[in-house]
């Protein structure tokens, strides 16, 4: 079955960026701080490096009874994929090998407890195509994934990446100073993102403000999914409910309305709560490793490289989980039907039985998969419009702030989180 478009260019939605500067930028902070109390319930407090833990325990065995953040010693109950549930028993997964076999295998380790229902179900990020599996699963991404497969990159680009990312720069430029974490990097995806929706700027915190009620955001999206079913524009929503798949039978699907809300759902929390996250990993290395800051500004290949590794080596969600459909004897532990497995992707992706020296941040090594973006049929639909935000935003920087360094007088950047990786404030000189 192949995906189907109409050929028509529509018109482009109202509502698009044209000035990012007038975010409030103390609700950003406060929205995006991975150390508040909103982003506290996924371990975003942890200051220690985890990194040695999991070599430890990677090196004991490639499973382990318990949840990766109790085997890292971080206290209480967090709550992020897979977690809490706490009447299941859970086991966590350390070697490269490890989370390649269960990634292959979607049959036992499945993506979901439940089987979802978009329709009567409670809509949320979870509740959407993350816990879909089998046909369905493979109909339902067959219908959205055309808008982010790495041909339409330039679409994004076009459309809303780059003129998010002039206009915030244009805000500090003047400046000779800038914080650039959650001034810069956190906006950009909630802008983009919303943008594609055809929101107007002033809603787009709003959106992020009400992930944690999801009736709300489908409050503001269904009348944009209504309005783009009888008129169609050039942006994302329009994409989604005119897309259509036929079986091979001559069977025609479309998505309802339910299963567009919850992609939006889906997609804000991945846009507003991973790809900024990442971006400011990705900038923060690269700043503390000023020759090779320098080498990648002479030389715009070289950025690729280092995108891609910043992904094995600090990937912004370590860990996702999957839900054992029967007993199993699985790398040396027995799984009961019924229990999660976390796949840490942190630990995996720094596995010496698959990389040299894995520790090490080298853009110029051999080439080779990481989970960086997850693994199996759900590996992150989204990853090459985040490559595209974070290419964008990284390769403007550097054409329009000359001598980009970080300020020496400010507290250095560290990086911070259990299941949310992510940076300190970002404060630089130029």
């Amino acid at each position: 079955m192949a995906p189907a478009l109409s050929a028509a260019t529509p018109k482009r939605a109202e509502g698009t960026v044209t000035s990012a500067t007038s975010l409030d930028r103390e609700r950003i902070r406060d929205l995006f701080d991975l150390r508040s109390s909103y982003n506290a319930r996924s371990g975003g407090d942890l200051t220690v490096d985890p990194y040695p833990v999991w070599h430890r325990l990677r090196e004991q065995a490639e499973v382990h009874e318990g949840t990766v953040h109790a085997l890292t010693g971080h206290p209480g109950d967090l709550t992020f994929h897979g977690l809490p549930e706490p009447d299941r028993p859970h086991y966590s997964a350390f070697s490269h090998a490890a989370l390649d076999d269960a990634y292959r295998d979607p049959g036992l380790f499945a993506s979901s407890a439940d089987p979802v229902d978009l329709e009567d179900g409670s809509p949320s990020a979870t509740n959407s195509m993350l816990s879909m599996g089998g046909e369905r699963h493979r109909r339902y991404r067959a219908l959205v994934q055309p808008s982010f497969a790495p041909a339409r990159a330039r679409w994004w680009i076009t459309n809303w990446i780059d003129q998010t990312v002039q206009a915030l720069i244009d805000g500090f430029t003047a400046d000779g100073r800038a914080e650039l974490n959650v001034d810069f990097c956190a906006a950009i995806p909630i802008l983009t993102i919303t943008s594609s929706f055809g929101i107007p700027v002033e809603q787009a915190l709003d959106l992020r403000a009400a992930m944690s009620n999801p009736a709300k955001i489908i409050g503001m999206v269904a009348p944009i999914v209504a309005a783009r079913r009888e008129q169609p524009c050039d942006d994302l929503i329009s994409v989604l409910v005119r897309a259509e798949i036929k079986d091979e039978d001559g069977t025609t699907h479309r998505l309802s309305d339910g299963e567009i809300n919850s992609f939006a759902l889906l997609l804000l929390a991945a846009g507003s709560g991973t790809t900024w996250k990442q971006m400011g990993i990705t900038l923060v290395t690269l700043l503390q490793r000023p020759e090779l800051l320098a080498g990648i500004r002479a030389d715009r290949r070289l950025l690729k490289p280092a995108i891609d590794e910043v992904m094995r080596w600090m990937p912004t969600d370590p860990m996702f989980s999957r839900w054992v459909t029967r007993d199993t004897d699985f790398h040396g532990v027995h799984l009961p039907e019924g229990a999660v497995l976390h796949l840490c992707l942190g630990a995996a992706n720094r596995d010496p039985a698959r990389w040299e020296r894995p520790d090490d941040y080298d853009i110029y090594r051999k080439v080779r998969p990481s989970f960086g973006f997850g693994g199996g049929e759900h590996i992150c639909m989204g990853m090459h419009v985040a490559k595209a935000e974070i290419t964008t935003a990284i390769g403007m920087l550097l054409d329009r702030l000359p001598n980009l360094r970080l300020d020496p007088e400010a507290e250095p950047p560290r990086f911070i989180g259990m299941y949310e990786r992510g940076v300190t404030e970002i404060a630089v000189l130029f």
